[in-house]
């Protein structure tokens, strides 16, 4: 994902439309009960990269666990977000849990990954953020909009490491601890979705 001159927002971006034949199991509410679907959506991903990771480690592919455990930890930190927002209306409301899923061979799990992204990216999130534009949610739509353009690259670290399970490098990720996007290699300066710096980033 390149740097662009100013931070990426839902109103100066093309790519925040979405698809017209949307998932029936996608029901978009108020804006409070979206941040509690994205919460219950995100826990179960960051549990199924978790498994993936430990799935990727067993099966003899380092590289791709440490994807996967990026990608869990970037979840977390949509959760959190998602969480703070949810607080501030629904002081009561708790975080729910994760069953444990079910694994398969790595590549199968990229592909899984990649399309559970898809879906966020291209149908939930654009939708969450069209609502909660109509309703005046500007915290709501920062933080589903950090959330959508990390998960598009989400679903492309995990197609590229798809297409080169047998090609891997020496490549480390890097977390932005702010809005989720993760670097593959250290040849950035920042995070193009936030800004925030290089200093910052967790190592994977």
């Amino acid at each position: 994902m390149k740097v662009r001159d100013q931070i990426p927002t839902a109103e100066n971006s093309h790519n925040f439309n979405a698809m017209p034949d949307t998932d029936p199991m996608l029901s978009v509410g108020s804006t409070l009960d979206n941040l509690k679907a994205a919460i219950m959506g995100e826990t179960g991903a960051s549990a199924k990269y978790a498994a993936f990771a430990q799935a990727a480690k067993e099966q003899g592919y380092d590289q791709i666990a440490r994807l996967f455990e990026a990608t869990s930890a970037a979840e977390q930190i949509h959760i959190n977000l998602e969480y703070g927002l949810v607080a501030e209306e629904d002081p009561d409301f708790v975080k729910p849990v994760a069953d444990a899923p079910e694994t398969h061979e790595c590549d199968l799990n990229l592909i899984s990954g990649a399309k559970g992204e898809i879906f966020e990216t291209s149908e939930m999130y654009p939708a969450f953020i069209k609502k909660a534009q109509e309703e005046g949610k500007a915290k709501a739509v920062q933080v589903f909009t950090r959330a959508k353009l990390a998960e598009s690259v989400h679903a492309e670290r995990y197609l590229a490491a798809y297409n080169d399970l047998d090609a891997p490098d020496d490549d480390k990720f890097y977390l932005c601890p702010v809005c989720g996007y993760i670097h593959k290699g250290d040849d950035f300066e920042k995070c193009p979705i936030c800004f925030c710096p290089k200093a910052s980033f967790r190592e994977f």
